[in-house]
């Protein structure tokens, strides 16, 4: 009888990347793969190690399962991911309920490592992340009608803030035609939205061909019968080309929307991170992409509470936000990650100012998205259909202007046959909070 086997991945689309592709390989080795972790014999978990919150839930996991383990409704546990590769062997000393921790360049062994812990084996392996490839087989964990597309993994960046590069390495592109071949292999399974990421998708293919190839790939992609939608995330500002704004906006395929994470809008405090730009940059760019491509809904991430960040650094940051005027908004405060050179600077800003910076930022994008939601009363927008929500009685979707997790939906009525995955036309007639009404016509 095979071996039941749950994954449990957290954090971020590029981690479910790397869900995938083990999911593939254990399947394809004859393992039984179980939607409901807790009803496997052997459990996987792929960590996120990112910031503070993403390593205590990651903690909070391996412990709930460990406690299964403890009490014999599982019998093994394997830890993998961003927080197995950047703690090494202080997670294994921590933990003696994980059976296995494995470094990213294990996953690729994924399936014989399951085969070692059910044969009362204890693994700790932490091979190069090169030995980790980013093509194969995935076995999707999203809906059948849209799926994430890594076009690469690690970054060049090294932003002072940040442990990507630490953990995962410099960047690493994938070729164009290996992706090509993917996307191509999604849309004829039923894919009709597919979304790039990468740490900086806009760097993609810079260590492969000496520039960017984004705009390429994305012509390219636009040539494959049965997509309906692309999307980008992850669109660092100082790599976003007048090429490629040419290719968002004439492509009719690519969803008029962009991620572009911004962290900041005061000069000394992008400087200190290591990042480019300063207020009027900043405000120019947003203009200029604006009019480049009309109509485009654009996200940010913001950061507050950086090292060094004054009232008055944390001011230009909320007028600079007021007058760019986000659709969409996520922030959040500053974590101090071992290992990077923002951990040790001086002018650390105390927590609960950070905090309290952050929920201002929010409080005001909040008025800055209802007006934006108001605005859409009355127009008709392309929706991708998600599911029946059975207690609201009513169908609910996307737009093109929602990613999907970190965005709003649509709720909608149909007087018409409706299914996931279809994209239909809705009248908009109203909001709730982040959220639009509407009726299917």
């Amino acid at each position: 009888m095979a071996i039941r086997v749950g994954m449990v991945s957290l954090g971020c689309p590029k981690n479910q990347m790397d869900a995938e592709l083990m999911l593939a390989k254990l399947e394809t080795a004859g393992l039984e793969i179980v939607a409901d972790a807790a009803l496997a014999e052997v459990v996987i978990i792929n960590t996120c190690g990112f910031i503070e919150s993403a390593k205590q839930e990651a903690i909070e996991t391996i412990l709930e399962f460990a406690q299964l383990k403890k009490e014999g409704q599982i019998k093994k546990l394997i830890v993998t991911g961003c927080l197995a590769q950047r703690y090494k062997q202080e997670l294994a000393d921590e933990l003696p309920e994980c059976d296995a921790v494995l470094g990213l360049g294990a996953n690729g062994d994924i399936a014989d490592i399951v085969s070692a812990v059910m044969d009362d084996n204890a693994v700790y392996r932490f091979p190069s992340r090169q030995c980790w490839s980013l093509d194969g087989a995935r076995v999707l964990t999203t809906p059948s009608f849209f799926a994430y597309m890594r076009v690469g993994d690690g970054c060049d960046n090294c932003c002072t803030y940040c442990a990507i590069p630490h953990i995962r390495g410099r960047l690493r592109s994938r070729e164009i035609d290996t992706l090509v071949g993917e996307a191509t292999a999604l849309a004829q399974s039923g894919v009709k939205e597919l979304i790039l990421v990468a740490q900086d998708t806009t760097l993609y293919g810079k260590d492969l061909y000496g520039e960017s190839r984004l705009p390429e790939l994305l012509e390219r992609l636009c040539e494959i019968e049965g997509l309906e939608w692309i999307r980008l995330l992850y669109c660092y500002p100082e790599h976003i080309s007048e090429d490629l704004l040419r290719v968002i906006a004439s492509q009719p395929k690519i969803v008029k929307y962009m991620d572009i994470p911004l962290q900041h809008a005061s000069g000394k405090v992008l400087e200190a991170m290591r990042r480019t730009g300063d207020r009027e940059r900043l405000t120019a760019l947003i203009a200029h992409i604006r009019e480049a491509v009309p109509g485009i809904v654009l996200r940010t991430t913001v950061m507050t509470g950086f090292p060094g960040e004054t009232d008055e650094d944390f001011e230009e940051l909320c007028e600079f936000l007021q007058d760019a005027r986000f659709e969409r908004l996520g922030c959040f405060a500053y974590s101090a990650e071992e290992g990077t050179i923002a951990a040790s600077m001086p002018d650390q800003v105390e927590e609960a100012v950070k905090e309290k910076r952050r929920d201002i930022v929010m409080q005001q994008q909040d008025r800055i998205s209802q007006e934006w939601l108001e605005a859409q009363i009355g127009k008709t927008v392309t929706v991708l259909v998600e599911s029946f929500d059975k207690y609201a009685e009513c169908w609910f979707g996307r737009t093109a202007a929602d990613a999907p997790d970190i965005d709003g939906k649509v709720f909608f009525t149909a007087d018409v046959p409706v299914k996931a995955g279809d994209l239909v036309q809705v009248e908009i007639t109203d909001y709730m909070d982040w959220d639009l009404i509407g009726e299917c016509v």
